[in-house]
């Protein structure tokens, strides 16, 4: 069969589109919809499709259609900066769901046991987390839209992150839809019961560690006020918005003042001006102000967050994490062609060296140590656990979204920061240039939102942990993901012994008593080897007693 008619084939395949409709629909459990409470359940028809295939390949086949499906649908708001290639990008990360359809194909497929149906509600769950490991690689896009991420708005669920991250709730969500699957499909009343349990008991896996976790005291307190401008096309590197909405803050004196991503337009080290007036707004205001700039150096562009007080530049930080396609094209030799149809980046952007802390002094000259992280850098729960780790008490993002108004990136965008408090134990607060600019608790719960259509100041007060309190998931840190992975090597492993061993045995069955023999009737055959002590029994049909059993053959008349 030619290449043309293999792939008019592989498009021919209803089931397989309604697999790749079944992966847009978890989606809808992310803003800006927000239906967390969907993503309990809107894994079973994908799942059910995997189940109903009938091969293990096919069974490989929808998963990858179903990964493509929601790749696209979780990232279509990248269409403007990166057009066709999305395309290529959900077909290439579409492939990592393979293993999650071989495994719910070969445990939970006819005849079910009760064994296989318990080895899904681990080994499946496991699959999808190897998924979201992978595709958690920078150069892969990174860790947008994990699972696990869609229940921001349920401090309770979010308990379970600061047990073991956002891993641990994907790990839940998916062995709930999985013993719902086995719920609705198992033959049995007890493997049906076996579903319902996993099923509740993952849902309420996350209100009870929220019960169990002990209430922490508060250290202190401080006021943050988060600047939120609006976009400006050229903004002046002297008269900008967020330095007017500063200076209208008058007696409302918060401890620390922080400004979006790309809020000044020039590099603090040269512009000397810029940071002078900085400099007077930081003693007027009465507390220290957190600024991004874009800074150009003969190497090449970088973003730097610069904290500022009365006595100048305090410390900096330089972006780290990129932005695939956004601030630097992967494999730029050969897709760079994408500048010429796509706003993708023009040239590769320069990183920071890691995750730093910052210490700022507040009035009254208190310390305040802070883990500073730009933009996309919020998708990542190893970043504000190191900075957590080296003594931050607060973790701040900057970010502009700009480029992606009027879709839903900036909600999302914003709703990482609550996952990353309830992992970390730490207030978090996300300050942008156009919205979503939001301040969350050390358990997730939402303080503050400012929309992407409106524009101010969000003035929020913090309680903050002592510095000697971590979380579960701040000392063991990926040790889920970790798990995950060496439960599917091993059921990858088991699963290839066991199709060798039935290969062999079917090798035995069809191979093992070939022998030569001569074109003859089956009268002459029996007479041939007819053994002593054969007799007739009757008109043409003989007994041939070989010990036990009796075979009996009929000859033709």
């Amino acid at each position: 069969m030619s290449f043309w008619r293999r792939l008019g084939s592989a498009l021919a395949q209803p089931w397989r589109y309604a697999a790749l409709a079944a992966g847009v629909l978890p989606v809808l459990a992310f803003p800006a919809p927000s239906l967390g409470w969907l993503a309990w359940v809107v894994l079973v028809p994908g799942l059910l499709l995997m189940r109903a295939a009938p091969s293990a390949r096919e069974a490989a086949v929808r998963a990858w259609w179903f990964g493509a499906g929601f790749i696209m649908a979780a990232h279509y708001w990248l269409v403007p900066n990166i057009g066709p290639a999305l395309l290529l990008v959900a077909i290439v990360l579409g492939a990592l769901w393979a293993g999650v359809g071989v495994s719910t194909w070969a445990l939970l497929r006819p005849p079910m046991t009760v064994g296989r149906s318990l080895a899904a509600l681990v080994v499946v769950p496991s699959y999808w987390l190897l998924v979201e490991w992978i595709r958690s690689w920078q150069a892969l896009g990174g860790p947008w839209a994990l699972l696990g991420a869609s229940q921001w708005q349920h401090p309770a669920m979010l308990a379970l992150a600061s047990v073991g991250g956002v891993w641990l709730v994907s790990f839940a969500l998916v062995a709930a839809n999985t013993g719902i699957v086995i719920l609705v499909t198992a033959p049995r009343a007890a493997l049906r019961a076996v579903g319902a349990v996993v099923a509740v008991a993952a849902t309420g896996a996350g209100p009870l560690a929220f019960a169990l976790t002990p209430e922490v005291h508060p250290a202190g307190q401080v006021t943050v006020a988060l600047v939120q401008p609006g976009y400006q096309a050229h903004p002046s590197p002297l008269g900008t918005a967020s330095q007017r909405l500063t200076a209208r803050l008058g007696p409302r004196h918060p401890d620390l003042i922080v400004w979006g991503e790309s809020s000044i337009g020039e590099d603090l080290r040269f512009h000397h001006a810029l940071l002078d007036q900085l400099r007077r707004l930081s003693a007027t205001a009465g507390a220290p102000i957190l600024v991004n700039q874009d800074s150009i150096t003969p190497a090449g562009k970088s973003k730097v967050a610069v904290l500022v007080d009365r006595g100048g530049i305090v410390a900096t930080y330089t972006k780290t994490r990129l932005v695939p396609f956004g601030e630097y094209i992967p494999f730029r030799q050969q897709l760079g062609w994408l500048t010429r149809i796509s706003k993708a980046a023009p040239s590769n952007m320069i990183p920071g060296d890691g995750a730093r802390v910052m210490t700022a002094t507040l009035p009254g000259g208190r310390p305040l140590k802070l883990g500073v992280l730009i933009c996309f850098e919020a998708a990542f729960p190893d970043m504000s656990r190191a900075d957590t780790r080296h003594g931050a008490q607060l973790i701040v993002y900057q970010t502009s979204d700009s480029t992606f108004q009027g879709s839903w990136a900036p909600a999302q965008h914003a709703a990482l920061s609550a996952v990353r408090a309830a992992e970390t134990g730490r207030p978090v607060v996300q300050a942008a240039l156009t919205g979503v600019t939001a301040a969350f608790d050390a358990q997730g719960r939402q303080l503050a939102w400012l929309g992407t259509a409106q524009r101010g100041v969000a003035l929020v007060r913090l309680d903050l942990v002592p510095t000697t309190h971590f979380t579960l998931f701040d000392h063991i840190g990926d040790t889920v993901p970790w798990a995950a992975i060496a439960i599917s090597i091993v059921a990858a492993l088991i699963g290839l012994n066991r199709t060798r061993g039935s290969q062999r045995l079917i090798g035995i069955m069809v191979n093992g008593n070939r022998r030569p023999v001569s074109s003859v009737s089956i009268s002459e055959a029996v007479d041939r080897d007819r053994m002593p002590g054969a007799r007739v029994t009757g008109h043409g049909v003989r007994d041939i007693r070989a010990g036990d059993p009796v075979h009996r053959v009929e000859e033709k008349p």
